[in-house]
C-alpha cells in the first residue's frame, strides 16, 4: 500500500503552494480546475512530482484545528525526506522557524513546521534502512 495523495481545503491556495515549493523545490502544479464542491465554487490544484502530490483546494471557510489543543483531527502530516538540512535552510533563508525544533536519534532526524494554513507538516529524514533500527521507539519517555 502506497498513500498517492492527501487533499487538503483551504481558505486560499497561494501561501500553501508557496510554502510546499519550499520544502520541495522540484514539485510543480500537476493540473488545475474548477468544480463545484456541494453548492460551493473552488479551484483546485495538484501541486507534486510524478509519483506523490498534495490535493488543494480553495474557498474553505472559518477556523482551523488548533494545533495545541486536544480536539480531534489532524494533527500532523509527516512526509520523509531525502535532505533534512537543505530542507531546513530553504525555510530559514525565507524566514521561517519551525513549529517544533530538529531533533536526531542515530535512527532518524526531524523537524516540524506550520504552513499559512495552519497544518503543521513533519518532516523526517532517516538514517537506515534497516526497519529495526530506522523504527526504534524510546519507550523511556
Amino acid at each position: 500500500m502506497k498513500i498517492e495523495h492527501i487533499n487538503l481545503v483551504l481558505c486560499e491556495l497561494e501561501p500553501t503552494i508557496a510554502f510546499l515549493q519550499t520544502a520541495f523545490p522540484h514539485w510543480r502544479i500537476r493540473g488545475t480546475g474548477r468544480s463545484d464542491w456541494y453548492g460551493k465554487p473552488r479551484t483546485w490544484l495538484h501541486f507534486g512530482d510524478d509519483d506523490t502530490y498534495i490535493a488543494l483546494s480553495d474557498n474553505g471557510t472559518g477556523e482551523g484545528r488548533d494545533l495545541k489543543a486536544h480536539k480531534p483531527g489532524l494533527a500532523h502530516i509527516g512526509l520523509v525526506i531525502d535532505d533534512l538540512e537543505g530542507l531546513v535552510a530553504r525555510f530559514s533563508a525565507k524566514g521561517i522557524l519551525p513549529s517544533v525544533a530538529l531533533t536526531s536519534i542515530p535512527a532518524r532526524k526531524n523537524v516540524y513546521y506550520e504552513c499559512p494554513a495552519g497544518i503543521e507538516w513533519e518532516f523526517v529524514q532517516y538514517g537506515s534502512d534497516i526497519p529495526k533500527i530506522r523504527n526504534h521507539y524510546d519507550t523511556a519517555s
